[in-house]
């Protein structure tokens, strides 16, 4: 992604039972107005904010569809709340359904639009995409989780995976509450560039998410928690498998071969979502569309679903 955006600025969001004023930021990639459906992309951690999906925007230069990102509220640059710290009730789906919701009304989206969340964004987008928002025509769920069960389940298969003293050491260091040691961080490290992101050095576009997600630790730690491997946060118990069936919107479900995001969490949606797609990319992880191997393979395989959408 080379390109500099058409348009960028800030939405306001009014949170209800909250008198702090807020916004969300945006950008868009492209010409809303060009007669295709714009791509809402919605990111993951939670936390991260939108860069490390900007290979995305390509799906403009290359398929002709508009593309539109933004930072959920608490993270990059949208309003931060670092007074909700630790408030589980308050960092809640439906927070994050709100706030999609106004960025499609002030952008006027109603009309038609896609959206594709990756991760946690995944997650959301499933939610939401069950609720049959009037517009949606096609939803992409890039390595989401139908359950936060499933997603522990499946880290914990994968965590299996790792040869006995890379798996010794963290749970050692989780049981003595020890998450500092350079022990504990070199393990979590190598279990990060099997799993998360597989090329070495890391891609540029994820570096913000990491700064991100270093400087304010607000919403991933009341959501998640310390990390993956201590999933601690409100998200647990959450699920939307129950209301997958409920999803009318043609569906692309993929995730990577070496996924965080494993098999077992994907299996919900391929079962319950009506009109759905499941691809997994060969030697991949959680960021297969930045990742050198595969990421052509993503946004051709994106780009050629959301274009069955239809002008």
């Amino acid at each position: 992604m080379s390109q500099p955006p058409t348009k960028s600025g800030t939405i306001p969001f009014k949170i209800p039972k909250y008198s702090v004023p807020c916004v969300t930021y945006y950008k868009i990639f492209g010409g809303l107005a060009c007669g295709a459906p714009p791509v809402v992309i919605v990111h993951g951690s939670p936390g991260a904010g939108h860069e490390y999906l900007l290979s995305f925007a390509d799906l403009w230069t290359r398929h002709g569809l508009p593309v539109v990102f933004y930072d959920q509220i608490g993270c990059g640059s949208s309003t931060r709340l670092p007074q909700t710290a630790g408030d589980g009730e308050f960092w809640r789906e439906s927070l994050f359904i709100d706030e999609l919701d106004n960025l499609l009304d002030h952008l006027d989206l109603r009309g038609g639009f896609h959206l594709l969340g990756q991760s946690w964004g995944g997650m959301l987008v499933g939610a939401y995409a069950a609720r049959r928002p009037r517009g949606l025509r096609r939803v992409v769920i890039a390595s989401g989780l139908a359950s936060w069960e499933l997603s522990i389940k499946g880290i914990e298969m994968r965590t299996g995976e790792m040869d006995e003293a890379t798996r010794e050491v963290p749970r050692r260091c989780e049981e003595e509450g020890d998450l500092d040691s350079e022990a504990y961080k070199e393990a979590v490290m190598a279990f990060s560039k099997r799993f998360v992101c597989r090329d070495d050095p890391l891609p540029e576009l994820l570096l913000p998410a990491l700064k991100n997600l270093g400087e304010d630790t607000n919403v991933y730690g009341t959501m998640i928690g310390p990390s993956i491997h201590i999933p601690t946060g409100s998200l647990l118990g959450w699920t939307s498998i129950p209301a997958l069936s409920q999803i009318t919107a043609p569906t692309l479900v993929y995730n990577g071969e070496y996924d965080t995001s494993h098999d077992i969490a994907q299996v919900p949606y391929f079962e319950g979502i009506p009109k759905v797609r499941w691809v997994t990319f060969a030697n991949a992880g959680h960021m297969c569309h930045v990742e050198r191997e595969v990421r052509e393979k993503v946004l051709k395989t994106v780009g050629e679903f959301l274009r069955q959408g239809g002008e």
